[in-house]
């Protein structure tokens, strides 16, 4: 593929990351962690949507998220939440904290990292210590959490197609993944000038990285943006639509280029990424035209003429299509978003 498609939309939907904790365990413990959209504002108020991570960098716990099996993670394992569900990390399968527990507030009165060492449950979550004052609790398991941000609109057709959970073992080799748990725990610890920048880099990458190993490790009949990027076709198809989004593209002219007919590569799309190509196209011009409007000074002529239309007119109809307000009004409200 001469374009990449991937590096293409993980740069234009901004990922970036936010180190925000570690976990020192012991005794029977467990943080109860709410949907990220319920805490966004407070851990990366500038973003659409939060990512939770934790990488396990000593001993083991339980994952959960309600509707799925819990799982069990080992030291070295990293665990992604692409969907920001409403989770627990545990000591053992089946623990809860108590329902009426606010872990958010006192997150925000504590400094990192925080020690989860409990010995009786429930407890109410991560900042919380429990137990008696001052009591030093032995640690057997410790973790880094942390969130990943990434624009969820107008467009992401990445998000979509990730699963709830995105499990890494520490056992799959030398990834990115497994070195950034050992870099993680090495640097938590050490404290140094610069270590929480460095880690929030390389979360970022152990992030791609751990989407390239869903990739490769989906099944052959996987339906999704990331199956259609794997398709000989119209991985194609989505490379040449990414190279030159402001091209006057027709479905002929794209099934010339990757070698199907039109009505052949039409069927092709939908069945794998779930919409017409010309349609997918004219989302994903929304996308970049939305970036372009957050961090430029450009005028909307000139980005409507960089995003593939030829007035502002026929531009400020599409965006306002999609995301429901016009290109103008779009821009003030992300500005005033971001001053606040």
């Amino acid at each position: 593929m001469s374009h990449d498609t991937l590096s293409d939309v993980l740069r234009t939907v901004r990922l970036r990351s936010s180190m925000f904790f570690d976990l020192a365990c012991g005794g029977q413990w467990l943080a109860q962690a709410p949907g990220s959209r319920d805490i966004a504002a407070m851990v990366m108020p500038e973003v659409d949507q939060v990512i939770d991570y934790h990488v396990v960098t000593r001993g083991e716990c339980w994952i959960a998220v309600q509707g799925e099996p819990p799982l069990r993670m080992r030291e070295g394992d990293i665990i992604i939440l692409p969907q920001g569900d409403p989770h627990v990390v545990s000591s053992a399968p089946g623990l809860r904290a108590d329902p009426g527990a606010d872990w958010t507030r006192e997150m925000q009165l504590h400094n990192r990292p925080f020690r989860v060492a409990q010995e009786r449950m429930p407890i109410p979550g991560p900042p919380s210590c429990g137990g008696e004052p001052g009591k030093d609790y032995e640690v057997s398991t410790s973790l880094i959490c942390g969130f990943i941000g990434c624009d969820r609109r107008p467009f992401n057709p990445l998000l979509a197609t990730l699963p709830r959970l995105l499990h890494l073992p520490a056992s799959a080799g030398t990834t990115w993944g497994a070195q950034f748990a050992q870099l993680a725990a090495s640097e938590s610890g050490s404290r140094r000038p610069g270590s929480e920048a460095l880690l929030e880099r390389l979360s970022e990458m152990m992030f791609v990285d751990a989407i390239r190993r869903h990739i490769d490790e989906m099944p052959d009949a996987s339906t999704g943006w990331l199956a259609g990027l794997r398709d000989r076709f119209v991985g194609r198809a989505l490379s040449l639509l990414h190279e030159n989004p402001a091209a006057d593209w027709s479905i002929d002219e794209l099934g010339n280029q990757v070698g199907l007919s039109r009505s052949a590569l039409h069927e092709r799309f939908v069945a794998l990424v779930g919409l017409p190509p010309i349609q997918y196209l004219a989302q994903w011009r929304m996308q970049l035209a939305a970036r372009m409007l957050r961090e430029s000074q450009s005028s909307v002529l000139s980005i409507a003429l960089r995003s593939g239309y030829d007035s502002e007119a026929a531009f400020g109809r599409a965006f306002k299509r999609m995301v429901g307000m016009p290109p103008a009004t779009w821009r003030r409200k992300q500005g005033q978003s971001v001053a606040a």
